[in-house]
């Protein structure tokens, strides 16, 4: 059977009927459904960082969660299960760095740091510069001890003490200052890499931080750094300790912060006894005065 319109029915019927209910509920459409919300995009969080980027700082940080790699100025950073990681700066950073974190799903979180700038101390000396000879012996030695130390620098572990607030290694009167340069006539020489803290010979000298030593000169001093003791603390960061007359500990040992490791000395070209404290991060050199606070 056909279906009439209304209008059409009512005519056929003369005008004088009323169109039946089922007939009406035709003409009624049902209204559209409303449309659905927006779909509002999902941010991913922010990169979290505790401390001021500064030359020769340390900054401590989170990454957002669900990343899977992190760099800082292209070059990759690591970062613990926790989302936990640490970057420094190093004396002659740049004004501006580029933290970036990418996620699983491939997006991006970016973070754009500016690098405060420090004033070193200078000397300016009125005299050329000279590089100076060195002795044969030290040239021949030179080679093999800087390969020494760039592999210890190289190696790896799951040490903690990154993560810790470092202490001294010992205390005393602040003789040497992280960053300080002569200038011959115009011309820098090099600076200096780390603090120096004047103490008498035989005074202990204990991790600055948990970690694992990578490298102990005990039986055969460096030309430079006499006995030498590198400790990683994990994450890239590591302490180098100087000018050592007696090292305590071997390769591959675990260390805790505070545990004692050696005495101070004046081995290799020290002008006298004191302890010289380098901090480095992946290849970095930092100042211990801002990471560890004042010589106490």
């Amino acid at each position: 059977m056909r279906v009439l319109a209304a209008g059409m029915l009512v005519a056929a019927l003369g005008g004088c009927v009323a169109p039946r209910e089922d007939v009406a509920s035709w003409l009624v459409m049902p209204a559209p459904p409303p449309p659905p919300p927006p779909v509002k995009p999902v941010t991913p969080a922010a990169i979290v960082l505790e401390g001021a980027a500064i030359q020769g700082g340390l900054v401590f940080g989170r990454v957002p969660a669900g990343t899977t790699a992190m760099t800082l100025d292209g070059e990759a950073v690591p970062f613990a299960d926790d989302g936990r990681f640490v970057i420094g700066f190093d004396r002659d950073a740049g004004p501006s760095a580029q933290l970036v974190a990418t996620l699983a799903d491939g997006r991006r979180v970016e973070r754009a740091l500016v690098v405060a700038p420090r004033a070193w101390r200078i000397e300016r000396v009125d005299a050329p510069y000279r590089a100076g000879k060195t002795d044969a012996e030290f040239a021949a030695a030179r080679p093999a001890e800087l390969a020494q130390i760039v592999a210890a620098r190289a190696r790896t572990s799951d040490a903690q003490g990154w993560r810790q607030a470092m202490r001294w290694p010992a205390t005393g009167r602040q003789s040497g200052w992280f960053g300080a340069q002569r200038v011959y006539q115009g011309k820098p020489g090099g600076y200096h890499s780390g603090a120096d803290v004047a103490v008498p010979t035989g005074t202990p000298v204990v991790a600055p931080a948990d970690g694992v030593v990578i490298l102990a000169a005990a039986d055969s001093p460096f030309t430079l750094e006499g006995h030498l003791l590198m400790i990683d603390h994990g994450m890239g960061l590591n302490s180098a300790l100087l000018h050592l007359s007696r090292i305590d500990v071997r390769v591959g040992d675990t260390v805790r912060r505070g545990q004692r490791i050696g005495l101070s000395g004046a081995t290799g070209r020290a002008t006298g006894p004191h302890l010289h404290w380098g901090l480095q991060w992946r290849g970095r050199k930092l100042d211990p005065l801002l990471v560890a606070g004042p010589v106490s």
